[in-house]
């Protein structure tokens, strides 16, 4: 039975606050679903499209930030990368809603969030509707979940917020005498809502009896190329992860007269647009930005908001051959240290406030945890089902204009919602023989 050509998925960074001072009382359960503030009325579609369209260009603006600073760590060089900006963004918005002082005003920077309180919740209400909204074609969507310590008050406008706003729920747990079994409950459904592909987020010991709340973000995509690879034509090439260094990878190939596709290129790079196939629901695709020589630089560059706006509207459907690698990334980050040095590093040290939650200014982050899987393939094969055919027809004649793609070096990647721009999920592929 054929299978889908690629199933991307991520889990949202978590937050564990833990709480420096004790001094909680009985909570009561509220494991449900709150009843709306009194006067609180949904917006309507035009100020949540308004709050979309600014809560996209801020996701927009940090996945580019982040990308520079996860690329810049020596730890990272010749590495692979891969993350969802909007996952982060989204598990970090609603710890922002707790925020006060200083503490929401370095968050709601880095993040680059709309200061109008309406249209930053306004805008995640209507994105993540657009993400759950379904397709008969492909798999898509987000989810997110407040846990907290049962005996710990939280205020109840926070988690009217967070529910009414995020879709995120809040479950009680004793984290203070059962902190293990409380992990297992987060990692379970962390678990379901990536279709068991994100296992363990939380490693042991990372919950204790310090702990008072973990916000959780999942996001989930499953789809087939417009544009399907033939199983027959991938063969194994060399694909250089550096000048002079090559490894062995299976290659899939596209050259024939329907391999039309959405393509711009600068004298730095070239810029592919690969569709997924869809019904009625939103389009998605995913954007290649492959540099002409084997630096990096040009295709990171272009990561920039902005130019990323320009160069998307410059793509032109034509005929291009295709060569692009298999390839499956699995990452691990644990982000204080990153998101401090973007300009946070309140939320991470004692003189956090996060009043907003409580009503004290006792809780902090200990941990923002982030974990990702891709894989990309063609439809239902093996590689070693894959020959080298298309290598040879990629060798044009001279008079043959038609452009050739071929993603045999390091480059970066994107997956984008297209209503919107919003960049769902980031990476770069620096060696595709390395997951």
């Amino acid at each position: 039975m054929n299978r889908r050509v690629s199933g991307l998925l991520l889990l949202a960074g978590f937050i564990m606050i833990g709480c420096i001072a004790a001094g909680c009382t009985d909570m009561p359960t509220t494991s449900g679903q709150p009843a709306p503030p009194a006067g609180q009325e949904t917006p309507d579609p035009g100020l949540a499209a308004e709050g979309a369209g600014n809560v996209s260009a801020g996701n927009n603006r940090f996945a580019a930030d982040l990308y520079r600073h996860l690329a810049s760590d020596p730890g990272s060089a010749g590495k692979n990368i891969f993350f969802s900006p909007y996952s982060i963004s989204s598990a970090l918005a609603i710890t922002y809603e707790g925020a006060r002082g200083t503490t929401a005003d370095e968050i709601g920077s880095v993040l680059h969030l709309p200061q109008n309180e309406t249209l930053r919740r306004a805008g995640f209400a209507g994105l993540d509707a657009v993400l759950n909204s379904g397709d008969e074609n492909y798999s898509l969507r987000t989810a997110n979940a407040l846990w907290a310590e049962e005996t710990c008050p939280f205020l109840p406008g926070y988690i009217d917020t967070a529910a009414r706003w995020y879709g995120a729920n809040v479950t009680n747990l004793d984290f203070v005498n059962d902190s293990e079994a409380s992990r297992q409950t987060i990692n379970r459904w962390v678990e379901e809502k990536t279709e068991d592909r994100i296992r363990d987020l939380l490693p042991a010991g990372s919950i204790d009896s310090m702990t008072r709340l973990v916000i959780t973000n999942a996001i989930y995509f499953k789809g087939t190329w417009v544009k399907q690879f033939d199983p027959a034509e991938t063969t194994e090439e060399e694909f250089r992860v550096a000048p002079g260094e090559t490894v062995r990878v299976p290659m899939m190939h596209r050259t024939d007269e329907d391999a039309i596709y959405g393509y711009a290129e600068t004298g730095t790079l070239q810029a592919l647009r690969m569709p997924y196939a869809h019904a009625d629901g939103t389009e998605l695709s995913m954007l290649v930005l492959l540099p002409r020589e084997d630096n990096l630089t040009a295709a990171e560059e272009a990561l920039d908001a902005e130019t990323l706006v320009d160069l998307r509207k410059t793509l032109a459907d034509q005929r291009v051959r295709v060569v692009f690698p298999k390839f499956t990334l699995e990452t691990t980050y644990s982000l204080p240290q990153v998101l401090a040095a973007m300009g946070m590093p309140t939320a991470f040290s004692d003189a956090a406030d996060f009043s907003g939650m409580d009503g004290t200014e006792d809780l902090f982050i200990s941990d923002v945890v982030h974990k990702a899987f891709v894989d990309v393939n063609e439809e239902g094969t093996e590689a070693a089902a894959a020959t080298g055919v298309v290598m040879n027809l990629a060798s044009a004649p001279m008079e043959d204009r038609t452009p050739v793609f071929r993603a045999d070096h390091p480059f970066v990647f994107l997956i984008v919602e297209e209503d919107s721009g919003t960049i769902l999920f980031a990476g770069r592929v620096a060696n595709p023989e390395s997951a």
